[in-house]
């Protein structure tokens, strides 16, 4: 379920939120109806389920909603990545990059590699490919640092009080 590209205002989650935020934390059915299975936990509707995600994407409560794939497994790759963006075209360069569909996420760090990204693509040479792409249409340099090796943190934040 994609976030909308700008949310207009963050409205604070209800009780019937929170506990749809820390039932879809980490696990979501693997039936044919998983909105209904866990709207039937919840006490509420499949309807209001998806109703409720999609409004706390709508308003920012949740910038994402989705799977998390190891892509390696299917035979891609994640590569996190950096350029050293002047200030005076960051916003410019911002624009250039997200608009690559490889680009999984971009946030800005106070360093000298500013700007920082993941690169997601199907294979090692689409990884490249893409990240060649950035680098003819910034004209910047980027610092690729492919995955190695994988660490499962699990961090799960509660939502309920």
């Amino acid at each position: 379920m994609p976030a909308p590209d700008a949310p207009t205002d963050v409205v604070a989650p209800d009780r019937i939120d929170r506990r749809l935020i820390d039932r879809l934390h980490g696990e979501l059915p693997l039936t044919e109806r998983p909105f209904a299975d866990v709207g039937r936990e919840l006490g509420i509707s499949e309807d209001e389920v998806i109703e409720r995600l999609r409004r706390m994407l709508a308003h920012g409560t949740l910038t994402r909603f989705g799977p998390l794939f190891q892509i390696e497994r299917a035979g891609g790759q994640f590569v996190l990545a950096a350029l050293e963006v002047p200030e005076a075209d960051f916003a410019r360069i911002t624009v250039l990059v997200n608009g690559l569909p490889e680009v999984a996420h971009n946030y800005r760090r106070e360093h000298r590699l500013n700007m920082w990204f993941v690169v997601a693509a199907e294979s090692h040479e689409a990884a490249n490919a893409a990240l060649a792409r950035i680098e003819q249409l910034t004209g910047l340099t980027v610092h690729a640092f492919p995955k190695e090796r994988e660490y499962f943190v699990g961090l799960r934040l509660a939502a309920q009080e």
